[in-house]
């Protein structure tokens, strides 16, 4: 029973402390000149949204602007990479040519290729 009071009476104190920390807050905030008043007329609130609204509008402008140009850089980047695939494709095509060319010289014994590299003729 003892545990059940001591409990009870810690609750009604932190509550109380919370209670009077709330009542303060409040109070401070009724009483105090420094505080920031609220827009109560729609004039000063357009007043300043106004002047706020354009550079909002150039900013998205700016931005845009900036969004584009990054665009056409990519588009760029596409086209160079494309290009340069392309390019790759072939050389690759290339090689393949030059590795059955030298296949087929060494199989008809007119050439021999090491095991370094090195080409010889044989005829």
């Amino acid at each position: 029973m003892r545990k059940h009071i001591l409990a009870l009476l810690a609750a009604i104190v932190i509550t109380g402390m919370t209670a009077f920390g709330m009542l303060v807050v409040g109070v401070n905030a009724l009483v105090n000149p420094n505080t920031t008043s609220t827009a109560d007329t729609p004039a000063q609130a357009t007043a300043g949204s106004s002047a706020s609204t354009a550079s909002y509008q150039a900013e998205i402008a700016q931005l845009q602007s900036q969004i584009a140009q990054y665009q056409a850089r990519d588009q760029q980047y596409q086209v160079a990479l494309q290009n340069d695939n392309a390019q790759l494709h072939q050389a690759a095509q290339e090689l393949q040519m030059v590795q059955q060319l030298l296949a087929y010289l060494q199989n008809r014994g007119l050439i021999q290729i090491d095991n370094q590299g090195q080409i010889t003729v044989t005829r």
